[in-house]
């Protein structure tokens, strides 16, 4: 099968297309037919080395496809899933474990369906079981036009959240329109001054924006990071600080992938490269400025 292996890190010269074998299926697991996979920043990082990983390593981690073969009791030859891929996902073969997969809803394409797994997952869980967001509450996103952002303002709404968005001048039409009630453009708007009292702020940036968030929290709130580690003194202040790590949940997913299918959750996808143009797709994710998600079309 036709796959991206990343044999050492470096430079994007350290990935490339090649026939390898497929991966073994195990019990309890399935072999899926990738229709589809997204690009998320886990996957450069790697490649440059600033995440650990076993080498040789087939990237990605999102799918959506077919089941070509199952020795799960829970999924049979044929369903179409959605989910988490343990061997990696920039392949025509992937395998995942049946707790790592649900069944695709007939409402998403594939490439709606490859976007939510990681970026769903990481927004539920930052707002809800780390932040404990409630209606009523005031949520702050930063980097709300980004894969895991524009999908936390959605569902901050979806929870009764008065909901904060911030970003560049560009993506503030494409947030408010998502639902935020109010949009904070970081280019002309100090967040830390135009900004207090936040219940709950999401980080998906880093840097320096942690910081910034940490000052428009209430003494009591949550800062939530998914982007670097939480500030050392947020405790001084008053304020509960998390970094959060995506941890799979079936149960969650398929509520996630329910609100997609039922038109409740946009999923904004940025652009849909074929799997031979990897490295564009890579790129433009580690540029930090697309708008949702990447896709790989691994069909094509």
């Amino acid at each position: 099968m036709r796959a991206v292996l990343l044999r050492e890190t470096g430079g994007p010269e350290a990935l490339r297309l090649e026939e390898v074998e497929q991966p073994e299926l195990g019990d309890g697991e399935v072999l899926v037919h990738v229709q589809a996979a997204s690009v998320n920043p886990s996957d450069w990082k790697y490649r440059r080395g600033l995440l650990p990983k076993s080498l040789p390593a087939v990237l990605g981690s999102d799918v959506s496809g077919t089941v070509e073969a199952s020795r799960s009791d829970a999924f049979a030859e044929g369903e179409e899933v959605l989910g988490i891929a343990r061997s990696g996902s920039y392949a025509e073969l992937a395998v995942a474990a049946e707790r790592m997969l649900v069944g695709k809803p007939a409402g998403l394409t594939h490439a709606q369906a490859a976007a939510i797994p990681v970026t769903g997952l990481t927004s539920w869980q930052a707002l809800h079981d780390r932040g404990g967001l409630q209606a009523g509450q005031t949520a702050l996103i930063a980097g709300a036009a980004g894969g895991v952002g524009h999908v936390a303002v959605q569902l901050a709404k979806l929870a009764g959240a008065r909901t904060i968005g911030t970003g560049s001048t560009r993506n503030r039409d494409f947030v408010l329109g998502l639902g935020a009630d109010e949009y904070v453009d970081y280019t002309r708007q100090d967040v830390a001054e135009a900004l207090n009292d936040v219940d709950v702020a999401l980080d998906t940036v880093g840097g320096e924006t942690t910081r910034s968030l940490l000052a428009t929290v209430r003494s009591g709130g949550v800062l939530v990071t998914i982007a670097s580690g939480p500030p050392e003194d947020a405790a001084e202040r008053g304020v509960r600080a998390e970094l959060v790590i995506m941890s799979p949940s079936s149960e969650q997913l398929a509520e996630i992938a329910r609100l997609a299918a039922t038109g409740q959750l946009r999923i904004e996808i940025a652009e849909t490269l074929p799997l031979a143009e990897f490295q564009q797709a890579l790129a433009l994710s580690e540029s930090g400025h697309a708008r949702g998600k990447i896709i790989l079309d691994v069909a094509r």
